[in-house]
């Protein structure tokens, strides 16, 4: 699903579009946020991080992509970050199938 998301922008060197091009690392963030959000249930950016060994700033350049698909979305909540400040709690949201 990564592939639905550009990496460089129109403007950016060839080089910037080289390099995102070789980006593999996003699906597995992908894969390692909903995991945990599975496990564990709603987190904030700092939660989700902490349990997955992912930088903050990883997983706060997921979610909305992640979102955008219908893989998490925002609960309407705040959770105490490792700071102390509120942020933004996410979920995952479960695909439901139809079944025949």
């Amino acid at each position: 699903m990564t592939y639905l998301f550009k990496r460089a922008r129109s403007l950016d060197p060839v080089t910037s579009h080289a390099a995102a091009n070789q980006v593999s690392f996003a699906s597995q963030h992908f894969d390692q946020i909903v995991d945990c959000l599975k496990r564990f249930g709603a987190r904030g950016k700092d939660g989700i991080a902490e349990l997955t060994g992912l930088d903050g700033n990883q997983v706060a350049r997921r979610l909305p992509e992640m979102a955008r698909v219908g893989l998490v979305e925002l609960t309407g909540r705040t959770t105490k970050s490792k700071s102390g400040r509120a942020e933004r709690e996410w979920r995952f949201v479960p695909v439901q199938r139809e079944l025949i």
